[in-house]
């Protein structure tokens, strides 16, 4: 069995308006409806959208194409993942994707469901131009995750590394539930991060992989209007 989970919950500040940012439109379709499709078309059977700002909206809008669950109140990515419960204790590989990444092909979220066939957790990660402030992967000699670094916590020897985590992810389900039970908010913020799977599952004896994207630009995230336009550019580009 081939899940996804895609997280649609947050308002998106940035986009300074009330309606919720995944339903903000790219050529004419709401971003959750593409990166839906695309999961679909890389073999996704079951599409479970963690909702939550005027969820009304989002459910309204995707109706009939995915199931649902609210998170409320929002107490970070793993808490998100959390709220799927309608995954818990099913067989199969569930992917998680951004609602806010529009540009990922269907191509790349089938390569992560390949991955995860011989592993716990595949990270999905991006060599950018510009490496800015994102968290760093750092992999061990078998060339498996050795852990996420966010990067105000980086050395300067993580910085200089190249390899960033996108926040897409794939998991064997039965691993993730069960990592899912021992994540702790014992952090600055208060919330549960899903970054913090890979340790919980390598403590495990469990396989973390990492699988690179061929194009840094497909996994673009949206925060405001410029990136917005900058992600229709793209896939114009790409004559989507």
């Amino acid at each position: 069995m081939k899940n996804a989970v895609i997280m649609a919950a947050g308002k998106g500040t940035r986009m300074k308006s009330e309606l919720p940012k995944v339903l903000h439109t790219v050529l004419g379709r709401p971003m959750i409806r593409i990166i839906c499709d695309n999961l679909k078309e890389a073999g996704a059977d079951e599409v479970i959208s963690i909702v939550g700002y005027r969820h009304d909206l989002v459910e309204e809008e995707m109706r009939g194409l995915c199931d649902f669950a609210v998170q409320e109140p929002q107490l970070g990515t793993g808490h998100a993942v959390m709220q799927a419960k309608q995954l818990e204790g099913k067989e199969g590989i569930t992917v998680v994707a951004n609602g806010d990444c529009p540009c990922v092909r269907p191509s790349t979220y089938a390569s992560l469901f390949d991955a995860c066939k011989d592993a716990d957790m595949v990270v999905l990660t991006a060599m950018p131009e510009d490496t800015a402030s994102y968290g760093r992967v750092i992999r061990n000699a078998e060339d498996h995750v050795e852990k996420i670094v966010e990067f105000k916590d980086c050395t300067e020897e993580e910085k200089a590394v190249k390899e960033i985590n996108t926040g897409i992810y794939a998991f064997n389900n039965l691993s993730l539930f069960e990592g899912l039970k021992e994540l702790k908010n014992d952090n600055a913020q208060q919330e549960y991060y899903i970054t913090d799977l890979v340790e919980i599952l390598k403590n495990k004896g469990k396989v973390v992989k990492a699988i690179l994207a061929e194009d840094a630009l497909e996994v673009q995230g949206v925060n405001d209007h410029e990136e917005l336009s900058r992600a229709e550019e793209y896939l114009k580009m790409r004559g989507e």
